[in-house]
């Protein structure tokens, strides 16, 4: 990576874009700095950051999309570079659902100087250290099953999640579904990590999970899957430690 840190400041404040940048320029860091005033005009823009300094609050009236829609849009996209997010926002409630689309950290307005100073720079050691892990590689994970009287791979990536029946393995992918014979015990002691039991019938992809409150884990195509009681407490813990990791 290039040593000067390109990055997006998107606030619909003009005031606090003026500020962050102001403080920005004060790190000793090489950076190009660009301003958006809305989620549309930067997604408009197509540019690709390094780091994006993101209001939560920002639009989210009519049509306008705010900064959390904002930033699962980013994290949804088809691309080999994602950046830095650093949510700013004026009620630390938001904290939960910021890690929800993978944010390395938030920052409480008024923006104190010192503090954004120690994310700023725990945030370009991470962007230079080439610690971020891009979606082309999280994509090169892949799941081998026994299909057709040979083996099939299946990237993680397109995995929504699995699910026992009558002793086979059904796979709900991007694609479909794939059903192969298979113990969904194998699987989940296999994939640990990226993938999580919530239900004895349900290995799911924690990258795909779109939210989940007691009873239930709503995924990204749709589903909506039931949560064992007594998995709630170490799903929110698998879920936290994943988009923790992710966001490293």
């Amino acid at each position: 990576m290039e040593d000067t840190v390109k990055i997006a400041v998107c606030d619909d404040e003009k005031n606090i874009r003026t500020y962050l940048v102001s403080l920005i320029k004060k790190q000793d860091k090489e950076c190009s700095i660009m301003e958006y005033a809305s989620a549309d005009e930067y997604l408009s823009d197509g540019r690709e950051y390094d780091l994006l300094f993101l209001d939560i609050e920002m639009g989210g009236f009519g049509d306008r999309m705010d900064g959390m829609e904002l930033a699962g849009n980013i994290r949804s996209m088809d691309t080999g570079r994602q950046p830095v997010i650093v949510f700013v926002t004026g009620y630390e409630k938001y904290v939960y659902d910021a890690f929800d689309v993978g944010a390395f950290q938030y920052l409480v307005k008024p923006v104190d100087e010192q503090k954004f100073a120690e994310v700023f720079g725990r945030a370009v050691t991470q962007i230079l250290s080439g610690q971020v892990a891009s979606e082309a590689e999280k994509r090169r994970k892949k799941l081998l099953i026994p299909y057709a009287g040979g083996s099939k791979t299946i990237p993680f990536h397109d995995i929504y999640y699995m699910e026992s029946r009558n002793h086979n393995i059904v796979l709900h992918l991007k694609s479909g579904t794939l059903e192969y014979y298979g113990k969904i015990g194998d699987l989940e002691r296999k994939l640990a990590g990226q993938f999580y039991r919530i239900h004895r019938g349900y290995l799911i992809n924690l990258f795909h999970v779109e939210g989940y409150d007691r009873t239930e884990v709503r995924m990204a195509n749709g589903d909506k899957l039931l949560l064992s009681r007594y998995k709630y407490d170490s799903f929110v813990q698998a879920y936290m430690e994943y988009i923790s990791e992710e966001s490293q």
